[in-house]
């Protein structure tokens, strides 16, 4: 099999799919970006914490639920002794107001998949696969799934670097594939652009976060997964760069690279 049509983790570049995912819900009608959290979650109702009670799913978006310590991260999953991680994100402290500070954490993604799985009685793979995966004609997904059965939106999403590019063209073209508009133009322009200062992650590129999407400098945005996963959409170089890397041990090679290519592009092109 040849390199580009071998599947493997994109981490945490499924968060942004999963933020596609809330595209189509949210214009379905399933819920509201400003719907409160605490709402629409059974394990929610009974909590009196007023920073609990003001969070909205538009928080869980863009990292800023504003929880006291990061939760469900990387292998940490493995060694969880819960089983029930939908009820261990409603026992964590909410220590800043959420909107205000930005926090990089997994408990927002797979609180999203969880409510959209509530709500169609289809996991996030299966809800995903009328609505964006069949139109681009990529083939069933692997996922992470929690103890309960959930799949898990913040990362452990299986696809090659092939399909990952077909999704970063599908952004490209404002949601619109062999002219039919699958996903709203007007949601992938407030997904992608920057919602957020994302504080200690700017760098030389990245200068915000929007909706489970890092905003770069200039008309640029990408999703990002650990180990060297990049779809990075060009929309002032009508561009697409999709990245798979198995590098585990010095992935921030990859980045730094990526990075710096784009940066010597921009100056050339006079866009910095």
């Amino acid at each position: 099999m040849k390199k580009e049509y071998k599947r493997q983790n994109q981490y945490s570049i499924t968060k942004s799919f999963t933020s596609a995912a809330v595209g189509f819900a949210i214009e379905e009608g399933l819920f509201e970006l400003n719907s409160k959290v605490c709402q629409l979650f059974d394990e929610a109702i009974k909590i009196e914490d007023p920073y609990w009670n003001m969070m909205e799913i538009r928080h869980l978006l863009t990292m800023t639920m504003g929880l006291e310590t990061p939760i469900l991260m990387g292998d940490s999953r493995k060694t969880l002794k819960e089983s029930d991680w939908v009820s261990y994100v409603f026992r964590q402290k909410v220590t800043e107001k959420p909107g205000t500070v930005f926090q990089y954490n997994n408990a927002g993604p797979y609180l999203l998949g969880v409510l959209i799985q509530r709500k169609t009685e289809k996991n996030l793979i299966e809800y995903l696969t009328p609505r964006l995966f069949d139109k681009l004609e990529i083939k069933p997904l692997e996922a992470e799934f929690c103890p309960k059965g959930y799949v898990f939106g913040a990362g452990g999403l299986q696809m090659n670097v092939r399909e990952l590019g077909k999704f970063g063209q599908l952004y490209l073209q404002r949601g619109k594939w062999k002219g039919e508009q699958i996903l709203s133009e007007k949601w992938i322009e407030e997904s992608t652009k920057k919602q957020v200062e994302c504080g200690d992650y700017n760098n030389s590129q990245v200068d915000g976060y929007g909706y489970l999407f890092w905003h770069l400098k200039g008309d640029a945005y990408m999703a990002n997964g650990k180990y060297g996963q990049y779809c990075i959409v060009l929309s002032d170089q009508n561009s697409v760069i999709s990245v798979n890397s198995p590098e585990t041990e010095q992935s921030d090679r990859v980045g730094r690279y990526i990075m710096k290519k784009l940066k010597e592009g921009r100056r050339n092109n006079g866009k910095e």
